[in-house]
């Protein structure tokens, strides 16, 4: 009964992922920590990012929270690999395995570390920089808010 209250998985089909010209996601330290912060709430940070050149970023923190239209920006921007990590942290199996043929292995980790697979959570501790494992634990903890939400009847359907 509980699956019956869970919210239907975007589908990613893994052939059109593999047709996006993909952009380089790779950030300095200080700004994945303030992507970090940016997910937890921070709005101050979440626009500074959006005024910096950030704005995947931005569009990926909404894509977190579900937001079709955010997941729809970076399919369509060229960020299909931070759209197929998030998808991928919701469970999606086509997504995890897209990540891992594609060799997204951070990525693919940061996601199946939000699944609660503690050999991902191995892996980042032995072989991701701590800002990326903080990112995961700010993945997690949004992702958890988001589910106990939509279980709980007095919050039923309600993303944060």
């Amino acid at each position: 009964m509980a699956n019956w209250f869970k919210k239907k998985k975007r589908e990613i089909i893994a052939k059109d992922l593999s047709k996006t010209a993909l952009k380089r996601i790779d950030y300095p330290p200080k700004i994945i920590l303030a992507w970090s912060k940016a997910i937890e709430g921070n709005d101050e940070l979440m626009l500074w990012l959006k005024e910096n050149g950030y704005e995947e970023l931005t569009m990926a923190t909404f894509a977190i929270y579900l937001k079709e239209d955010a997941r729809n920006w970076l399919q369509d921007n060229g960020y299909a690999h931070l759209l197929a990590m998030i998808n991928a942290a919701e469970g999606n199996e086509s997504a995890q395995q897209w990540l891992k043929v594609h060799d997204f292995e951070i990525l693919y980790h940061v996601a199946l570390a939000v699944e609660e697979e503690q050999s991902s959570w191995d892996w980042l501790g032995k072989n991701a920089p701590i800002d990326l494992f903080l990112l995961a634990k700010s993945i997690k903890r949004i992702k958890d808010q988001i589910e106990e939400n939509h279980n709980d009847i007095h919050t039923f359907r309600q993303d944060i």
